[in-house]
């Protein structure tokens, strides 16, 4: 499971002292409880699943490019390096990401087998793609792609 991964890989950083590391690893822990205690209070005892844990991880992501744009904007390069940071640690526990002409390869896949035809049907293409390619892709270039290819 992706937690005890992430719980493991703290373990070594801290074995070996990595700061910059167990930071970055601490971070996406203090996430998971807060994400743990969020469903427990619907009555989930167990925890968020791996597919909710890799969807959080891209929020994380998408959270510090936002930032590493508003600090690169404001000249702060050491904390655009530090997000930039924290965006390596986050990444290496999703799977291989799709390159943009996967990514296109791979919605107009699932409009063909859904028979979406126009933007009305955007709904259903990105859940199409979410079921086959989950945590695969950036769901922000996803509906652009989307977009792209029924016209919108």
């Amino acid at each position: 499971m992706l937690r005890e991964k992430v719980s493991e890989t703290l373990k070594e950083a801290m074995k070996a002292k990595d700061s910059r590391r167990v930071s970055a690893l601490r971070l996406i822990m203090a996430k998971l409880k807060d994400k743990d205690i969020e469903v427990r209070v619907k009555g989930n005892m167990t925890g968020i699943l791996d597919g909710e844990i890799q969807q959080m991880m891209q929020s994380m992501i998408k959270q510090r490019r936002e930032s590493i744009e508003l600090y690169t904007k404001g000249n702060r390069s050491e904390l655009a390096a530090q997000e930039q940071g924290e965006i390596d640690v986050i990444e290496t526990f999703l799977p291989q990401q799709l390159d943009d002409a996967a990514l296109e390869t791979a919605v107009k896949g699932v409009v063909a087998a859904t028979g979406a035809s126009s933007i009305k049907d955007m709904g259903k293409v990105m859940a199409g793609l979410k079921e086959a390619h989950g945590g695969q892709y950036d769901p922000s270039k996803a509906s652009l792609a989307v977009k792209k290819v029924l016209g919108g």
